[in-house]
């Protein structure tokens, strides 16, 4: 699939760039670019990799003519440039819009400029349903990809992937957990009987590829995760850490859910199976809607959304061997400190 192909990444710095470039750099790609405002994590990952197959572009998701320099003879892009954390969109909500929302839209409409031919857009179970800052800017994110595919048609296929909780991504609660173990301070759970759908990074990672060749434009891809409360999550990594300090409940934080949703009903009833993954297909009618007439979902009716409640919930025995597989974890059992 990228033979002789250059990618851009944008927000490629970060844990899902890494995992890409792990991937992609085994295969015969030409060219990856990371684009980032971050110059000294494109600098670290300059000195790790040294590998000429990667370029780095410093600009912002939210300045056009950055964009425009890094996508010249860009042949695919990986969209994962985001604010991602949900109680610091609750105090900045327009901070979190300019760069989701904004930012996706200057992304859109450069990859069509520079015609790309194949453009994924990282998006969140946060845009299902939302309740917060953080989640309504990725539902826009969505309905901005979508509505740019009608437009494009067959030249250019533009999918969104709609990920879990990527575990031990910028943020997330695991590294925390481990912090405050070897600093000997007691956990805090925000409440113990929230639930999450956990993926791994390379579980991302497959999801942004599988819509990357099976997507139609305009199609959003889930992939079917399991899920845990946050106690057993608390209590998995403790039993690793082979802790016994205790647990404190300090209550949800700005904008958070009991549980998330990584599909609506409306879109578990066009939902297509595909094994690991569930394909929803863009609603592509336009606004001239007599042709439709008579239409019914009445499956709607029946569907049930897929949410981190009735997906498979994992106990804590199962929770430590996902667990295992985090480097963060591994690092820890070794006995080394794990920064935040």
């Amino acid at each position: 699939m990228f033979k002789g192909k250059t990618l851009l990444i944008t927000g490629g710095t970060g844990l899902f760039g890494n995992a890409v470039l792990r991937r992609l750099l085994q295969t015969d790609i030409a060219e990856i670019r990371i684009f980032s405002r971050d110059e000294t994590k494109q600098d670290d990952m300059r000195k790790h990799y040294i590998n000429p197959k990667i370029r780095f572009f410093i600009g912002d998701v939210r300045d056009p003519s950055s964009l425009q320099d890094a996508m010249r003879g860009v042949d695919f892009v990986f969209h994962a440039a985001a604010l991602k954390q949900v109680p610091s969109s609750e105090f900045f909500p327009i901070q979190t819009l300019k760069t989701n929302a904004l930012g996706t839209e200057n992304v859109l409409n450069a990859a069509i400029a520079a015609r790309v031919k194949r453009l994924i857009v990282l998006s969140s179970d946060k845009a299902v349903y939302p309740i917060s800052a953080l989640g309504i800017s990725q539902a826009m994110m969505e309905k901005l990809a979508t509505a740019k595919s009608r437009m494009t048609g067959h030249d250019m296929s533009i999918c969104c992937a709609r990920c879990g909780t990527v575990m031990a991504s910028r943020g997330s609660v695991i590294p925390l957990f481990i912090k405050q173990i070897q600093e000997g301070r007691t956990i805090t759970v925000t409440d113990p009987e929230m639930t999450r759908f956990m993926m791994t990074v390379e579980e991302a990672v497959n999801l942004v590829l599988h819509a990357f060749q099976y997507g139609s434009t305009g199609d959003t891809f889930v992939q079917k995760v399991p899920s845990c409360t946050v106690g057993v999550l608390a209590e998995s990594v403790k039993k690793l850490l082979d802790s016994d300090i205790p647990v404190e409940i300090i209550g949800a934080r700005h904008g958070e859910k009991l549980y998330e949703t990584l599909l609506t009903k409306e879109e578990m009833a066009v939902a297509e199976d595909q094994g690991g993954y569930y394909r929803v297909p863009a609603d592509n009618r336009d606004l001239t809607y007599s042709p439709y007439f008579g239409e019914r979902r009445e499956v709607v009716l029946t569907s049930e959304d897929y949410n981190s409640q009735n997906t498979c919930m994992m106990d804590v025995d199962g929770m430590c061997e996902l667990l295992m597989q985090l480097e963060c974890i591994q690092a820890a059992m070794s006995g080394i400190k794990v920064t935040v």
